[in-house]
């Protein structure tokens, strides 16, 4: 599924970029939130429900929440919080430094998302 595969360059990417010395958190970020919103929209295709273009993280997860209460379990607020990485923190206005344990931090909606 290209969704899926999509997913997994993001992750891939992050990978790489958080070994680097001096990583570009915003970058980071960025993929991160991509991630969880094409794993969300893999699963919604294998599901047959289609999804409007957009970015915002929390009505995609309520689709997919509306399909299988498993997506309950992931944390909401921490995947919500994703969404700003999608489109705003691309822009010098909105530019946010973030440390690497934050990113880090980001990381983790995409390995419970494995686990479902």
């Amino acid at each position: 599924m290209r969704w899926l595969k999509k997913a997994e360059n993001d992750l891939k990417t992050v990978k790489h970029l958080l070994i680097l010395e001096d990583a570009p958190t915003d970058v980071i970020a960025f993929h991160c939130q991509q991630a969880v919103e094409k794993y969300f929209k893999a699963y919604l295709t294998q599901v047959d429900v289609r999804v409007t273009k957009t970015h915002d993280l929390e009505p995609i997860l309520a689709l997919c929440i509306d399909k299988d209460k498993k997506f309950e379990r992931l944390d909401k607020d921490g995947i919500y919080e994703l969404t700003f990485y999608a489109v705003e923190i691309r822009y010098p206005e909105e530019y946010i430094e973030l440390s690497i344990d934050e990113v880090r931090c980001f990381m983790k909606p995409q390995k419970r998302l494995k686990n479902l």
